[in-house]
């Protein structure tokens, strides 16, 4: 039996038989701080909507799918906790931005100003991140489900569950825009170009791509992750950027991040970071 083949053959059903191969774990612990990573800081990116959202009725739901995905990555900091990794509050509130692996678009700001002090937020931006992002986030938790790593398996059928709700709110909403007013139009093109620049990284599994995909924590690489996502969002959108997608601000798997993920940070652990001793 090849190498590769032995570490498909990997099925593994609790943290401490995860610990006893440091490869498996180290490919482990990189796909879970990327799911928790990216489900934490698009629900903060959410989060800053509360109140601001175009009707009342999308406030509602804005808010209670924030609520959600803020949930699935406290799921993942607890595997990891549960790994030994560290307390999944500390793995949330309290590592450096160079630690984080979320995708570079996934942290970007909504918009001018600041929550608190006239904030300008632009609605087609969180509505194409939230659709490129969900329509991503479906085809690799359909990838995680059926991983070697059963407790993480388990969680990604959890939010399967419920994740289908989330996609078909943002492909509703792209769809409206892109039909309607010639601004409205305007907005969501503008903004498609833009992450077409920047959200390669989202579709990525870093460095330890390989191994990951080689011990069965997903049941495909990430090659043909970006194709299904590429089929998926081209089946939607009527007009999507001739070229490739990039990596303008760098690769956030690899740790490579932006001022905007320090703010994010700053602002999300505040409460945390004037008692780190307090159990909340």
């Amino acid at each position: 039996m090849e190498r590769g083949e032995e570490k498909m053959s990997h099925v593994v059903e609790t943290a401490e038989l995860a610990k006893q191969d440091a490869t498996y774990l180290q490919a482990l612990t990189e796909l879970l701080f990327q799911l928790g990573d990216d489900d934490l800081l698009i629900a903060f990116r959410g989060s800053e909507w509360l109140g601001l959202a175009p009707h009342v009725e999308e406030d509602v739901a804005y808010s209670s799918i924030t609520q959600n995905t803020m949930g699935h990555a406290v799921m993942y900091y607890n595997l990891l906790e549960e790994l030994g990794i560290g307390k999944a509050d500390i793995l949330a509130h309290d590592r450096k931005p160079q630690e984080r692996r979320n995708g570079i678009y996934i942290e970007k700001r909504n918009g001018e100003g600041n929550y608190l002090d006239e904030p300008y937020y632009d609605w087609a931006l969180a509505v194409v991140r939230n659709y490129f992002y969900e329509t991503f986030k479906k085809i690799k938790l359909e990838a995680v489900a059926n991983s070697s790593y059963k407790p993480l398996a388990n969680v990604a059928r959890k939010v399967l569950m419920e994740h289908p709700y989330h996609l078909a709110h943002w492909k509703l909403w792209i769809k409206q825009l892109s039909n309607s007013t010639e601004e409205a139009k305007k907005r969501i093109q503008d903004r498609v170009k833009e992450a077409w620049e920047e959200f390669e990284d989202v579709l990525e599994l870093g460095k330890h791509a390989n191994d990951i995909r080689s011990f069965g924590l997903v049941s495909i690489g990430e090659e043909e992750m970006k194709d299904r996502w590429l089929d998926e969002v081209k089946s939607v959108l009527a007009d999507v950027p001739e070229g490739s997608l990039g990596k303008k601000y760098g690769n956030g798997r690899n740790g490579e991040h932006t001022q905007d993920l320090e703010q994010a940070i700053q602002t999300l652990a505040e409460v945390y970071n004037s008692d780190k001793t307090a159990a909340w």
